[in-house]
């Protein structure tokens, strides 16, 4: 049985683990409503683009653009969207699962693929797995910026331009709400599904010309893309660290409470024991 003074250092190394916990939940709490109203944010812009792509590739039966346009697939590329840390439960773990099992049912062979990670996490499990890296970024802010990922976003559109890959898909975590994150698969390139649902499109009218506006718009609209699913990746990444906080300080506050109970007792225990060796030497002495 431990001794006094080892439970006592347990409650004592548990209670400053909780305090750390604790403070990182509100911390993560606090992103998460800033990394939310980012994403929110964006959508608008998001929506308006895509509407405004819509409008062109719908209106004009002449459109013939490279990215609007399936090719015999040879070659794929996955952008996959990780965090720079741990400590945030699962998040990590099931996208990069989800993107393991998709290329080991999609492919071959690893000449098939390359993988475009966001983030530390993602860039060492490819390291490990032996996944093909064509480019990869760490140290992103937790409220990043366009410009910071500018270069990585023109990159992996350009790599579906040049016919270096044929098809490209994103893999992040969706934001739903707080508590819940949502593992998604966005085919990004070729944008073959830009008004899938239907919508009432409105009518513009362009300068110079349609053709000059979309070879302008198309990577922008690719890259946003891909900002967006980031900061909705942000979003879900700091509500994930937030949830798993929140349970490491549950856990510690039930660790000390039986800790403090086992303390208890113990000490209980050990002044029952004084007590008999003294009432014992005490009847001896009659």
């Amino acid at each position: 049985m431990a001794s006094l003074r080892d439970i006592k250092n347990r409650i004592n190394s548990t209670s400053s683990t909780k305090k750390i916990t604790s403070a990182m939940e509100m911390v993560s709490a606090s992103k998460m409503n800033k990394a939310e109203q980012n994403a929110r944010s964006f959508v608008p812009y998001m929506e308006k683009i895509q509407e405004v792509v819509a409008s062109i590739a719908a209106g004009n039966v002449d459109v013939d653009h490279p990215m609007l346009q399936s090719r015999p697939i040879k070659k794929t590329g996955y952008v996959v969207i990780t965090s720079d840390r741990g400590l945030a439960g699962p998040y990590n773990s099931n996208v990069l699962r989800n993107l393991y099992q998709t290329v080991q049912q999609r492919h071959r062979s690893k000449d098939e693929y390359v993988v475009i990670p966001l983030g530390k996490v993602g860039t060492d499990f490819c390291k490990r797995m032996e996944l093909p890296i064509a480019k990869s970024i760490v140290g992103l802010d937790d409220q990043p910026e366009f410009a910071e990922i500018k270069e990585i976003t023109s990159y992996a559109v350009n790599l579906f331009e040049d016919e270096e890959v044929d098809e490209l898909y994103l893999h992040y975590n969706h934001y739903v709400s707080a508590i819940t994150q949502e593992v998604t698969e966005t085919k990004l390139l070729p944008l073959t599904n830009i008004n899938e649902e239907g919508k009432q499109l409105s009518t513009y009218e362009y300068e110079p010309d349609q053709e000059a506006i979309l070879n302008t718009i198309l990577p922008q609209y690719a890259e946003s893309l891909i900002y967006g699913a980031l900061l909705d990746g942000k979003a879900s990444e700091h509500a994930s660290r937030m949830t798993a906080m929140r349970s490491a300080t549950d856990n510690a506050e039930e660790l000390i409470d039986e800790l403090t109970l086992s303390y208890n007792r113990a000490r209980q225990a050990a002044i029952t024991q004084e007590i008999t060796e003294i009432v014992s030497g005490a009847s001896a002495l009659e």
